[in-house]
């Protein structure tokens, strides 16, 4: 391991891949990104565009009525902007508004009073911790709740002084080497460069899993003339694998495959790896068919890619799940936790790839809280939709996993001591796990209204955050509906919490009309968390 001093004699990386806010490819519809580019030239003031910006599409979606959203990436004089991203409404051909939170259309100057070194000193400082592998790092126009300026984007990957693994992103401002923010790559389920390796051979198989957390459940995996593997070919060749208690940046290299010779999975106990495995699997097709069924999504990029799951990794990960490089990791278990293969954790680190694949909500500040929410929100409804006797639907987070009280409470969330159930300027500087809060509060409210879980004695009054007690739910289907429409088509990466109760008012009004029910019950919901 390489400490700060000696790093900065090595040769500096400039790179040019993707932005901290973008995944691969989405799928595109060509005319509608045409209509959009036309909608974006003849109306620049829309999306506070400058003569030097450009745009470049990374998903479309289309409504039912003929609606195009048109997901792009801005781009000024050939530099990322951060912050940047729009979303272009249209409908007709004619523009209805543009999703956006870049402050005005000035851009600064390119040339950089602080070098590349000093950028990465500031950003070393800042991580605390000797770090691995050369920095890499690039110019950017940073742009996140601010007026643009020219920052250093610098990425550094290490571990704490636990063994806990670290990849973060620094955006230091190139012109008097401040710090301007630090995120996290590393999606975690609680607070804290792999290519996944599929084994697409072979023939669709059902096979029977004996999981620890999900009773007997129905397994697909793929049958070779040597026996049977983990690899689900009716989801797109998701696959689970073994990381053998590697750590998490090194599971994916050292992770082998699960092989069975007569396709039953596991003996129910947790010492045996393919019990975990059965429940990991279980999870993620659960997870692939509750997007697929309820909002019509083929996997995390909506490209029908499969999902690549590692079980089992260990050292600091081990009483954590995470998303981390376009795969899930899920820790083998400690004192506090049994192996995190619930179904809520695997439909949450599933969500941060959908999250990350379309409004890539920065990990950080309110965003972060709506990052961590939207995979909380998602994994509930994932427990929800497979509804299976062994894991009782409800609306807590981690229950099955943690040895004594569940992760999270959507319903109080303040009950983890540490979360906010109410909306004020703390939460900004929360860590995204307990600003989530607000997050799921609503969407509990929303779902369900002013009424406790049955199992629980608080009263309506201890539910809400502005006395009305006769708030009342529109059920869990159309408030996933909701969600998943204001995720997908209007919020942006640096959306917070004022402009989440924007998006969902408007995602209301899309699915359900103008002064629906529906819509005056989002509006209820965030007033009774103080978003107003």
């Amino acid at each position: 391991m390489n400490m700060l001093p000696k790093l900065l004699g090595l040769a500096i990386v400039a790179t040019l891949a993707p932005s901290l806010q973008t995944q691969a490819a989405q799928p595109v519809n060509a005319g509608a990104v045409s209509r959009a580019q036309g909608l974006l030239d003849t109306h620049p003031s829309a999306a506070h565009r400058s003569a030097g910006d450009t745009f470049a599409a990374r998903e479309t979606l289309v409504d039912a009525n003929g609606a195009e959203h048109v997901r792009m990436e801005r781009t000024y004089r050939g530099l990322p902007v951060f912050g940047g991203d729009v979303v272009v409404h249209s409908r007709g051909g004619k523009l209805v508004s543009v999703s956006h939170t870049v402050r005005g259309s000035a851009r600064p100057s390119l040339n950089a009073r602080v070098g590349a070194a000093a950028a990465v000193e500031a950003a070393g400082a800042a991580f605390g911790a000797g770090y691995e592998r050369v920095p890499t790092l690039r110019k950017v126009i940073y742009a996140r709740h601010m007026a643009p300026i020219l920052a250093w984007e610098v990425q550094l990957q290490g571990v704490d002084a636990s063994g806990a693994p670290l990849d973060k992103t620094y955006f230091v401002d190139a012109d008097d080497g401040s710090l301007l923010l630090g995120v996290s790559n590393i999606h975690s389920g609680k607070p804290a460069g792999t290519t996944a390796t599929t084994n697409t051979a072979g023939l669709a198989s059902v096979g029977t899993g004996n999981s620890l957390l999900n009773g007997s459940v129905v397994l697909n995996a793929t049958t070779t003339g040597t026996g049977h593997g983990l690899t689900d070919a009716t989801r797109r060749n998701s696959v689970t694998r073994n990381a053998n208690g590697a750590t998490l940046t090194e599971a994916a290299a050292l992770s082998t495959p699960f092989v069975d010779a007569d396709n039953v999975w596991g003996n129910s106990t947790k010492r045996d790896a393919a019990t975990i495995g059965a429940d990991a699997h279980y999870g993620v097709s659960a997870s692939w068919d509750y997007y697929q069924q309820v909002h019509g999504r083929l996997g995390t990029s909506n490209d029908g890619a499969g999902i690549t799951n590692y079980v089992l990794v260990g050292v600091a990960a081990r009483g954590n799940a995470y998303w981390y490089r376009g795969a899930i990791y899920l820790g083998d278990g400690n004192r506090a936790f049994h192996p995190m293969v619930s179904l809520d954790i695997v439909g949450h680190e599933m969500s941060h790839g959908v999250t990350m694949a379309t409004a890539a909500l920065v990990y950080s500040g309110e965003s972060g809280g709506l990052n961590e929410a939207t995979s909380d929100i998602f994994g509930s409804m994932v427990e929800h939709f497979a509804n299976n006797a062994s894991d009782v639907p409800d609306y807590t987070i981690g229950e099955r996993v943690s040895t004594s009280n569940p992760m999270r409470y959507m319903y109080k969330p303040s009950l983890d001591g540490a979360s906010a159930d109410c909306y004020s300027a703390a939460v900004m500087g929360m860590d995204p796990h307990y600003s989530s809060g607000v997050g799921n509060h609503f969407f509990y409210l929303l779902a369900e209204g002013a009424i406790a879980p049955a199992n629980t004695s608080l009263s309506a009054a201890q539910l809400v955050c502005n006395g009305n007690v006769s708030l009342r739910g529109i059920g869990r289907d159309a408030a996933q509906k909701i969600w998943y429409q204001a995720l997908t088509r209007y919020m942006t990466s640096n959306t917070n919490y004022a402009a989440a109760r924007a998006a969902t008012l408007q995602a209301s009004a899309d699915l359900f009309g103008i002064g629906s029910v529906q819509q005056q019950a989002v509006a209820a919901a965030w007033s009774a968390v103080s978003v107003d």
